[in-house]
């Protein structure tokens, strides 16, 4: 409805534009003197010319007499043309004055159309001018419109998308039903919700195939070792050589099946140490953008960033901070507050709430894959946000602490300066 009205205010300012253009084009109809009147002063000022002094002017009309010698011998009012070449610059009416069939003198009649022309077109002109300043507040309006309506929801799509390409499905697409991607906002958040849900499906398989796999390999290893022990005292208690190699290979065979059951385990584990991450420079100031985007709930307070060049990857560290942000909605459920701290070295930033924390000995438990506190209940989650930021900050080269606080749980996020990246100092 609004993009209507847009459209159709612009067309009725420029119908009256045009509709001005056309008067002006027949503004040459205010130069036409009548004819009538013309007459009327041509036979007032033969009857009167050789006693011009007594002449009453005719009365709606402006004109000057003059002689063949060019001497005003009669004007109506000042200001008027007084010669020949100045009524024809100002395109006045000049007629023969005749007596006895012959010229005797110039009757220049005053172009009264001119001035209304003049008066015309600079009317015109403050109606050009108005409607030129009135498409210009149209223009303008509707950049705005567009700017909040379509600009921003697009780059805010723009950015979900990027999240949800780098695997985070925890922040929702804030949603406006008010601009003209309300629905598609609407869609793209049930695709994060399914998603997330696909996601933890999918972790909670794998948990489940980690816990299968622990489960056959403490069965499995259980009678091998007892196949082992029995085959060391079958090895002590052989008589013959022979008896002996055969225990040996037997052995042999258990220790070969405990070692491909622990190489079985670990290569469960191995799958999510597999994403890129490619750290560039990048200014200081991105870091206080990307924690008020990771703080969806708007929890925190975000002081003002010390000004310095970093070296980080701004996908993985959005999920970084993503992750702790999201950990402490689901387990705090608190306030947070955010502190810098820079060196010369590293930038330090601590994201602290004032959930209590975790148990000590769990600290140094809770970045592990799988991991997660005592206190969690039934809260859903994998036990992989910690990990992955801990993961992604040693490939940025840098690192991510945990500590218990006052108040709560503190994650402290250290990104290394521009040129300190590997201890090399640029």
């Amino acid at each position: 409805m609004k993009r209507w009205g847009v459209l159709i205010g612009t067309g009725v300012l420029l119908v009256t534009e045009l509709i001005v253009v056309v008067l002006l084009g027949l503004g040459d109809r205010f130069r036409i003197q009548d004819t009538v009147t013309v007459n009327e002063v041509l036979r007032s000022v033969e009857a009167d010319w050789r006693d011009m002094g007594n002449h009453r002017s005719v009365r709606g009309a402006a004109y000057v007499v003059t002689d063949l010698g060019g001497n005003v011998l009669f004007r109506t009012r000042e200001g008027l043309s007084e010669s020949v070449n100045e009524g024809i610059a100002h395109r006045d009416t000049m007629l023969d004055i005749y007596a006895a069939d012959e010229p005797v003198g110039k009757l220049i009649i005053w172009n009264e159309g001119a001035e209304a022309l003049r008066a015309e077109k600079q009317r015109a002109a403050a109606v050009f001018a108005i409607g030129i300043l009135l498409q210009g507040c149209v223009c303008g309006g509707y950049m705005l419109y567009l700017q909040r309506k379509v600009i921003r929801p697009f780059r805010g799509m723009k950015e979900f998308a990027e999240r949800v390409a780098g695997g985070n499905l925890d922040v929702p697409l804030k949603m406006d039903r008010q601009n003209i991607f309300g629905a598609f906002t609407e869609s793209f958040d049930i695709m994060r919700s399914e998603l997330k849900k696909a996601r933890l499906a999918e972790a909670e398989a794998k948990a489940e195939k980690k816990e299968l796999v622990a489960k056959l390999s403490h069965d499995i290893k259980t009678p091998v070792a007892s196949i082992r022990a029995a085959s060391e005292v079958g090895l002590a208690l052989s008589e013959t050589c022979r008896q002996k190699e055969i225990y040996q290979s037997i052995i042999a065979k258990a220790d070969q099946i405990n070692a491909l059951i622990s190489n079985l385990f670990s290569a469960a584990l191995e799958e999510l140490s597999r994403l890129s991450v490619t750290p560039l420079d990048m200014d200081s100031r991105e870091l206080r953008n990307m924690l008020e985007n990771a703080d969806y709930l708007h929890r925190a307070e975000i002081p003002e960033c010390p000004g310095c060049l970093v070296y980080a990857d701004q996908l993985r560290l959005q999920q970084v901070f993503d992750n702790i942000f999201a950990n402490s909605y689901k387990y705090a459920d608190t306030g947070i507050k955010v502190s810098f701290l820079k060196d010369a070295r590293l930038i330090s930033i601590s994201i602290e709430d004032e959930g209590g924390g975790v148990k000590d000995e769990e600290l140094p438990l809770i970045k592990e894959k799988f991991k997660r506190g005592s206190s969690v209940g039934n809260v859903e989650g994998a036990g992989l946000g910690l990990y992955l930021a801990d993961y992604f900050m040693k490939e940025m080269q840098g690192e991510l602490s945990v500590e218990n606080g006052r108040l709560g749980l503190i994650v402290t996020v250290k990104i290394c300066l521009s040129g300190m990246s590997g201890g090399v100092r640029i």
